[in-house]
C-alpha cells in the first residue's frame, strides 16, 4: 500500500512545531516512545531520515522540511473533507486577542498557516496583554483569547484557563555576550506598570532582596526585545521571546524562575458552533 499514515504525519507536524520529541507528546496524546516509534515508521515509509535529533532537540532535514509542508496541505485537507461531510462549515468573522508574549517570532506564521487552512475565517486579530484580554472577554469583545498565567506557587488563579496551547520557561535575559551585572541595583528592563510579569519579577526581587532600578520601561514584547539586544539592561521574559542579539543570563544571586502557561480563556456557556468550531482549529494550528 502506497501512501502516509495520517497520524505519522500528525505526529511529524507536532514534533517539528514542538522542537522535541518530549514536547510534542502531549500534544497528541502520546507517550514519548510511541513518538519515538511513529517518527521512526514514516521514516521507513518515506525511505530517508526526516530529522536531525541533537541534544538541543530536532530539526527537520530537506526530507522532512518537503514532508512537512506536504502533511500540513494532507492534514488541512482532510479536516475540510470531515467538516463538509458532517454539514460542518467553519466560516464567519472571529475576533481573536493574543498576549504579546505568546510566540512572538513565531505568531506570524502561524497566523498566517490559519488564513490558509481556513479561508473563509475572516480574522480580526488584537494583540494585548493578558489582563486586558481576559477584561476584554468578560465583556463580550472578542471571541476567543490567548493569555498567559505565570504558575507562581501560592498565587491566586485568574479567570479559568481553556486548553493549553504551550508551556515555557522564564529565563532571565541580557545581550549576548553581555557580563553578568556586578555590584549595585540590577538595570530591569520592563514593560508598563500593568504588565503582570513585570509586577511578577519586580516582586520576586524584592521578596529575595535583589536590589534593582528600572532601567527602560518599552510599550510591548518587540520594543523590550530591542532593549535588551542594546544592552540596556536585563529583562525577565518567556523562552519563546529570546531573540536575536539575546541570551540567557545566569549570574549569582538572581533568583530562579517558575514557567508560564500560555492557554485559550475557556469557552463561555451558549458560545455559537462557529466559535467553539474555530477555538479548536486554533489549538491544532497554535499548540
Amino acid at each position: 500500500m502506497s501512501g502516509f499514515d495520517l497520524d505519522q504525519l500528525r505526529t511529524l507536524v507536532a514534533v517539528l512545531d514542538a522542537g522535541s520529541l518530549t514536547a510534542a507528546a502531549p500534544r497528541v496524546f502520546l507517550s514519548q516512545s510511541s513518538v519515538s516509534e511513529q517518527m521512526r515508521k514514516l521514516e521507513e515509509r518515506a525511505g530517508q531520515p526526516l530529522l536531525l535529533r541533537g541534544k538541543s532537540g530536532v530539526a527537520a532535514t530537506p526530507g522532512g522540511e518537503r514532508l512537512l509542508a506536504h502533511a500540513r496541505a494532507i492534514l488541512a485537507l482532510s479536516d475540510e473533507a470531515y467538516r463538509d461531510l458532517r454539514g460542518v462549515s467553519l466560516q464567519g468573522e472571529l475576533r481573536l486577542c493574543i498576549t504579546d508574549y505568546f510566540r512572538p517570532g513565531d505568531v506570524a506564521r502561524m497566523l498566517r498557516r490559519l488564513n490558509e487552512q481556513y479561508p473563509q475565517v475572516r480574522l480580526h486579530v488584537t494583540i494585548m496583554k493578558s489582563g486586558a484580554i481576559e477584561a476584554a472577554y468578560e465583556r463580550g469583545e472578542i471571541d476567543v483569547g490567548i493569555s498567559m498565567v505565570i504558575q507562581e506557587r501560592g498565587a491566586t488563579r485568574r479567570r479559568a484557563q481553556g486548553a493549553l496551547l504551550r508551556r515555557e520557561s522564564l529565563l532571565w535575559m541580557a545581550a549576548d555576550g553581555a557580563p553578568a551585572p556586578a555590584g549595585g541595583a540590577l538595570p530591569l528592563l520592563v514593560l508598563p506598570e500593568s504588565c503582570a510579569l513585570r509586577q511578577f519579577a519586580e516582586r520576586l526581587l524584592s521578596r529575595r532582596g535583589v536590589a534593582y532600578t528600572v532601567a527602560h520601561v518599552a510599550s510591548g514584547v518587540a520594543g523590550l526585545q530591542l532593549a535588551v539586544a542594546a544592552g540596556l539592561g536585563v529583562a525577565c521574559l518567556n523562552e519563546s521571546a529570546l531573540g536575536a542579539g539575546m541570551a540567557r543570563l545566569q549570574a549569582p544571586g538572581l533568583p530562579p524562575l517558575p514557567a508560564v502557561e500560555f492557554r485559550l480563556l475557556a469557552a463561555r456557556p451558549g458560545e455559537s458552533e462557529f466559535v467553539g468550531l474555530a477555538r479548536e482549529a486554533i489549538v491544532k494550528t497554535m499548540s
